[in-house]
């Protein structure tokens, strides 16, 4: 299982870079080619979301991102530090039907959620964790 970990300010112009990043580690791990775009708008929300809530809660804090090959899966999680008022921490991950509209963010998480093979959102008092994972082939690295 390989892991890249990325952490970036909380800045527009950063999420094109994780975008750009996700979609060349998605297609050496082996997802198919017809999948790509999908990463890559799915990272790209997840992204904007949480640069949207550093900005207004902690704009000095730093976005995290780790992307994984495990088991035949893409998984990205994206993790941010501001917090979610309306939401304790969850030690399971959410239903998405079952959050309010103030929590979906101009449907941010219903397009990631209709992008993505697998979604989980992980909401607490000190942020959020998006993790989204899609089907790879598991073509090793040169």
């Amino acid at each position: 299982m390989a892991t890249v970990e990325l952490t970036f300010s909380a800045l527009p112009a950063h999420v094109r870079t994780a975008r750009l990043v996700a979609t060349a580690i998605a297609r050496r791990t082996g997802v198919e080619e017809s999948l790509l775009d999908e990463v890559r708008l799915a990272v790209g929300e997840a992204c904007s979301r949480a640069v949207e809530a550093h900005r207004a809660h902690c704009p000095g804090e730093p976005i995290r991102i780790e992307l994984r090959d495990d088991a035949g899966r893409f998984e990205v999680t994206v993790s941010d530090q501001a917090p979610s008022d309306e939401i304790q921490q969850q030690e399971k991950p959410l239903d998405l039907g079952m959050l309010s509209d103030s929590f979906m963010t101009g449907f941010g998480l219903a397009v990631i959620a209709g992008l993505a093979d697998d979604v989980e959102v992980f909401p607490s008092p000190k942020g959020t964790d998006i993790r989204m994972s899609w089907p790879a082939a598991g073509i090793p690295s040169p």
